[in-house]
């Protein structure tokens, strides 16, 4: 292969991933559907959920987002009355991960009293987002 070859390659692959993390940064805090999962307070400790809405936080030891949305979640749930925040450190249980689908750090789950997931964010959610999900619940 010839050096210009090479490099019209190796510059290829940099716009390609480039356009990759532009496209994950700008779906990052946006609101997606919960699906049909249902959270199981057991997995966090818990023997039942609040009868409101559950702010479900899925962290690890390791992330530097996640902080600052515990922050965020726990000014909410200051700021509302039946807002419960639970955070779940996945580093010390990895198979909570595959159960509910969680790829990156930090994951938040609005989940409704009976365990339904309404909404889920990945990253830090976006403020307006956050409301809204709130108030579909």
């Amino acid at each position: 292969m010839s050096p210009a070859v090479a490099l019209l390659f190796a510059a290829a692959l940099l716009v390609l991933a480039g356009a990759i993390g532009v496209v994950l940064r700008l779906r990052d805090g946006h609101r997606r559907a919960g699906g049909h999962l249902r959270f199981d307070p057991s997995d966090a400790g818990l023997s039942q959920l609040g009868s409101g809405t559950t702010l479900v936080q899925f962290s690890t030891e390791m992330c530097t987002r996640c902080p600052q949305v515990r922050r965020m979640l726990r000014s909410y749930v200051a700021e509302s009355n039946g807002l419960d925040h639970i955070e779940v450190d996945l580093t010390h249980r990895p198979d909570l991960s595959a159960r509910y689908k969680v790829l990156q750090t930090p994951t938040t789950f609005v989940v409704d009293g009976s365990g339904a997931v309404r909404a889920r964010f990945h990253g830090v959610p976006h403020r307006h987002a956050l409301n809204e999900a709130l108030a579909a619940v």
